[in-house]
């Protein structure tokens, strides 16, 4: 091998390197910004009928919020699983928000076909702004945020939540 093929392709390796941390580092989850919690529980939101839904009395216990979208096939796939952990945690305390980030008719005809036990926003632009405050940089879906009860960020999870995750929020927040 001679030097020139040594010095390409260790740029290329380099490189390849810089791309797949850079890529890494973009799609996971950050920090939130300061003060993302507070713009949290200030936020109103209207549901898909219409009616508004404001976040601020389910502080003081465990939440858990999705952002997700009709569109969006790991967002869809997780709802059974979202409205499964609601319902067997709503007891323990826990409340789960969806927040759809799509358009209300589109949200309507969704929730007709499967209903879902939690209650479920309207986020539009707003909530895209929200959940990139509350650490999704990307803005990818699915993102979700639990909250513990005295209203800080515990956790986030940008991709599908599995059972184990859901498992481990729930015996770690309180």
């Amino acid at each position: 091998m001679n030097k020139r093929s040594l010095l390409t392709g260790g740029v290329a390796a380099l490189a390849g390197a810089l791309g797949a941390g850079w890529a890494w580092w973009k799609f996971q989850p950050h920090a939130p910004a300061d003060g993302a919690a507070e713009l949290w529980w200030s936020q109103q939101f209207e549901t898909p009928d219409g009616t508004p839904l404001a976040v601020a009395p389910w502080r003081g216990k465990p939440l858990l919020v999705n952002f997700w979208a009709t569109w969006c096939p790991p967002c869809v796939e997780e709802l059974p699983l979202l409205n499964a952990f609601y319902r067997e945690q709503q007891a323990r305390g826990w409340q789960v928000v969806g927040v759809a980030i799509d358009q209300p008719s589109a949200v309507r005809r969704f929730t007709q076909k499967l209903p879902l036990a939690f209650p479920v926003a309207i986020g539009g632009l707003q909530g895209t702004e929200l959940s990139k405050a509350l650490g999704n940089s990307s803005g990818g879906l699915p993102f979700s945020v639990a909250f513990n009860s005295r209203g800080g960020v515990a956790e986030r999870k940008l991709g599908q939540l599995k059972p184990d995750d859901l498992a481990q929020w729930a015996g770690a927040i309180a």
